[in-house]
């Protein structure tokens, strides 16, 4: 618990003033570095030990470039480039496999590959999409805290509240009252910080913008902790990673913001918050 609490202390705020006080660019760096090790994570979990090393590079790669693409503003051309390039790396992998009689590279490693390479970064491109939008870092740190205090709330709800429990195997301990608390805390914080910010920055926030994103991103939220808790439960791994001690790695820490950040970033291009 102290090691937890401890690269808390530390990573938090590193992490906050990247987001808030640093030029664009910088966050974007930190969010290629999170996508790149949630791809390796990913690969190292689920790959079976059948990803070779060409695969495995070139899928780390395009997860650290695919951000950059939101951040140049660069469009589904870059996109599409990046993807057809990991994807034809992969597949050669794989028919080279084939090629002499080896069972070590199959169609399922390679898609294991285009979900890390490729849809992790994609859906992580939304927190640059976010920062780069005019109020980005008010976006952004709204869209990764919301994430946090869905996390929060549906923990303590079921720690203190929790009597309806294993209404799914993929997190028996989870119970109704956990995701009702979390979905709860999530709207509840949405408010509250339109609030805050409107008081606090001058800036007047639509409240309905902000009370949609809470609806619909502590909803993605919650799916998204446990379809990645699915993927931990299907392969027997407790973490995906050690890469911050006592939170395990960095999917671990971002598998919900994978689901709740393109949430938010469609609601408020249509709904500007202000």
């Amino acid at each position: 618990m102290a090691k937890r609490i401890l690269v808390a202390v530390i990573f938090v705020p590193l992490l906050l003033v990247v987001m808030l006080l640093l030029p664009s660019i910088a966050w974007t760096a930190v969010v290629c570095f999170i996508s790149a090790a949630a791809s390796y994570e990913l690969m190292r979990a689920t790959g079976e030990g059948k990803i070779t090393l060409p695969m495995q590079l070139v899928t780390i790669l395009s997860a650290a470039v695919l951000p950059l693409g939101s951040w140049a503003e660069l469009g589904t051309a870059y996109v599409n480039l990046c993807s057809f390039v990991m994807m034809t790396v992969c597949f050669w992998c794989a028919i080279r496999a084939y090629d002499g009689h080896s069972a070590l590279v199959g169609f399922f490693q390679v898609l294991v590959c285009l979900f890390g390479g490729v849809i992790i970064p994609l859906a992580l491109s939304a927190l640059v999409g976010l920062r780069c939008m005019e109020y980005g870092k008010y976006l952004v740190l709204f869209a990764v805290l919301l994430a946090f205090v869905t996390d929060a709330g549906a923990y303590f709800a079921g720690v203190f509240l929790g009597k309806h429990r294993g209404i799914t195997q993929v997190s028996p301990n989870k119970s109704v009252e956990g995701y009702i608390g979390g979905f709860a805390a999530g709207v509840a914080f949405a408010l509250i910080y339109g609030l805050v910010i409107t008081e606090m920055a001058r800036m007047p926030a639509s409240l309905l913008s902000l009370g949609l994103c809470g609806l619909f991103g502590a909803l993605a939220t919650e799916v998204g902790d446990l379809a990645f808790s699915f993927v931990k439960r299907q392969y027997g791994v407790k973490d995906y990673g050690n890469l911050l001690p006592g939170h395990g790695g960095m999917l671990d820490r971002f598998d919900s913001m994978l689901f709740c950040a393109p949430v938010v970033l469609f609601i408020v291009r249509f709904l500007p918050v202000f």
